[in-house]
């Protein structure tokens, strides 16, 4: 006897291939069969006029502390995520722990429970800690190189000695042998962006050599620093370099210079998938994007040797005003002052949701002054209006696209639902059908299926997960893809979707008839086999 029939339904199996209909039989974790089903079973679900499909897998989020602070963070389940991938950015900010790095956890884990001490300095303890916590979802970890490089060097701008190179690269082999399932670097981010191409490949080689995915938040998406085209193209010499998978994050084009050549970053990435180099990308269908105050508006140099030493540099009135100059440069990459909205902000909760130009004119100074002003009470979040809608549309259609949150796994109460967070959180999957399938034709239902399931395992390199096929983990979800709905906004971000009726994870019901259930079927991902 089966524990689960799923009957009548049609099966969209992940792989891109057309609809069929099919009845599902499933016992303990798995796809037993699929076709049709004779066997009798403990229950049994009537999926006729609903689609069936593999459980989502967010490729690119931000959640490594939220199951620590609430083990039911189901905004994402709620919108059919069944498998997330945290430690994006080269922040994996969880581990490895040491008195460098300390500090980036607490300041990133205080503002949900500021009585949370880790247990743990390493990988393999993280991720124990979050076994022993549970989830709702299936999570991952990968570690980040601008982690690894401040637990060796703390913010030094400069190379890494011999020495501290074999330590990084150390750290990042032990963290890979613990279960972590890639590595990402943040070269925009300090103090990834204090490093040159030699030691990104130098520290991806260990990713590399365990056939484990290195995902990367690039040196530039405008026309800052490198560049974005010279950004993409380092990301593709690391992958020619090393042999390792690329995984090009979120990818996007920012700034009037690049608004409307999104497509030809498509171009790029297909000349070196002619020439042998397994790149591809994800993106979230947004025009917004969204990242910290110091990240959004600060120039790079500005930033060198951490916080402190950026509060000593806008003290200096010379100074300042040098910073104020580059800070213009990067309101004008979002679509203005209006553009920038502040997402979370811990010293005055009511500056949230409000734009710059809004704040800027509460504070009768310019935007510029508002910025910098901000930054010296806290570090928080900007919501950016950073892209264009062609852009987004020309990216998606990529067939090689993986749709993927940078989001975090939250919750509509409790700590977890604290600020006004991109909606992104709560419903990237849910817009893709919604807006992208349904009502603009613009991806096939099989299409944009697949970029949520089979085309991200394949990135990761999962043999288990992505698709429906007997023998395969049982995360699946029933739905009516007409009832796919966002309900949240910029203003109101913590609503979750509606339209997915049943989610599964590793054969146990999670979301029933619409609603999470409060069980914690999820598990934490190790291996590649899992």
């Amino acid at each position: 006897m089966l524990d689960l029939i799923i009957r009548n339904g049609t099966v969209i199996d992940g792989t891109g291939s057309p609809k069929f209909k099919a009845d599902i039989g499933i016992q303990d974790d798995l796809v037993i069969r699929i076709g049709e089903v004779t066997d009798s079973a403990s229950s049994e679900i009537n999926a006729s006029g609903s689609i069936v499909t593999p459980g989502f897998i967010d490729l690119h989020t931000h959640s490594d502390n939220s199951f620590l602070i609430d083990p039911l963070a189901d905004s994402k389940l709620t919108q059919g995520v069944t498998f997330e991938l945290m430690g994006n950015c080269g922040m994996s900010f969880c581990a490895p722990l040491n008195s460098e790095t300390i500090d980036d956890f607490n300041n990133r884990t205080n503002k949900y429970d500021p009585d949370y001490k880790p247990g743990w300095a390493t990988m393999d303890g993280y991720l124990s800690a979050l076994e022993n916590t549970g989830s709702t979802i299936n999570i991952a970890a990968q570690v980040g190189h601008g982690t690894v490089r401040r637990s060796v060097m703390g913010m030094e701008p400069r190379m890494p000695t011999p020495e501290q190179l074999d330590r990084m690269k150390g750290l990042i082999a032990d963290s890979l042998d613990a279960g972590a399932l890639g590595m990402s670097t943040g070269l925009w981010y300090a103090p990834g962006s204090y490093s040159l191409a030699d030691e990104v490949i130098a520290v991806t080689q260990p990713a590399a050599d365990r056939g484990k995915l290195y995902s990367s938040h690039i040196r530039s998406e405008a026309d800052d620093l490198s560049g974005l085209f010279p950004a993409h193209a380092e990301a593709i010499e690391i992958g020619r370099r090393t042999g390792a998978r690329i995984q090009i994050s979120h990818v996007k084009a920012v700034g009037p210079q690049f608004w409307g050549r999104g497509h030809e970053l498509i171009e790029g990435m297909e000349r070196a998938r002619n020439e042998g180099i397994d790149v591809a990308g994800d993106q979230y269908p947004y025009e917004w994007s969204s990242t910290g105050f110091s990240g959004a508006m600060f120039p790079r140099w500005a930033l060198v040797g951490g916080r402190q030493a950026t509060l000593d540099r806008l003290a200096d009135d010379d100074t300042r005003s040098q910073i104020r100059t580059d800070v213009t440069y990067y309101i004008n990459r979002n679509h203005s002052a209006e553009g920038c909205v502040v997402a979370s902000f811990p010293p005055d909760q009511g500056l949230e949701g409000r734009d710059l130009q809004d704040i800027a004119d509460e504070m009768n100074c310019q935007p510029e002054e508002a910025a910098l002003r901000l930054y010296e009470q806290s570090e928080g979040n900007y919501v950016l209006h950073s892209m264009e809608a062609k852009d987004v549309d020309s990216i998606i259609t990529w067939p090689l696209m993986a749709v993927a949150s940078d989001g975090s796994s939250l919750r509509d109460q409790g700590p977890l639902s604290s600020g006004k967070p991109h909606p992104r959180s709560y419903a990237t999957n849910s817009v893709v059908i919604e807006d992208f399938v349904v009502k603009r034709n613009l991806l096939t239902l099989e299409e944009s299926i697949y970029k949520m399931t089979g085309l991200p395992a394949s990135r990761l390199n999962l043999s288990r997960r992505g698709r429906l096929a007997p023998g395969q983990i049982a995360d699946l979800l029933i739905f009516d893809p007409k009832k796919i709905k966002q309900n949240n906004n910029f203003i109101n971000p913590h609503v979750y979707s509606s339209g997915i009726d049943y989610v599964f994870v590793n054969g146990k019901p999670a979301l029933e008839n619409g609603k999470p259930n409060g069980r914690l079927p999820g598990k934490v991902i190790r291996s590649l086999t899992d």
